[in-house]
């Protein structure tokens, strides 16, 4: 029983911020790579950060610079600091992990974002 359960999406305002969180179980956590993927209606799932087993993040040029990806093994915990926030950033946010050994990649079943005024 392996899960990625999202958390902390809503409606904000623009220029405001919110902090997503991914929960997993069922899998050793801190060897798998992690990420954050968005998708808006008809746009494709785009990566918005991503952060290595090795703890190495990487961002998408739209978000970098007012997004933070960070990891806390000890609590199965994947984290998305976002600031700032644009309308376009609205979008269903999933929770993405992949096994450094297996290459098994599973997903979340999302959070939903919504930044308007």
């Amino acid at each position: 029983q392996v899960h990625l359960v999202e958390s902390g999406g809503g409606l904000v305002q623009p220029g405001g911020s919110l902090r997503l969180s991914c929960a997993a179980s069922g899998i050793i956590f801190s060897m798998n790579d992690m990420g954050w993927y968005r998708q808006a209606p008809g746009k494709e799932r785009e990566l918005v950060a991503s952060m290595t087993a090795g703890g190495t993040p990487s961002y998408a040029g739209s978000v970098k610079g007012r997004s933070g990806i960070s990891r806390d093994n000890a609590k199965n915990t994947l984290y998305l600091q976002m600031n700032n926030l644009k309308p376009e950033d609205t979008g269903v946010y999933y929770c993405n992990a992949r096994g450094v050994w297996d290459n098994i990649i599973r997903w979340g079943q999302g959070t939903q974002v919504t930044v308007s005024s």
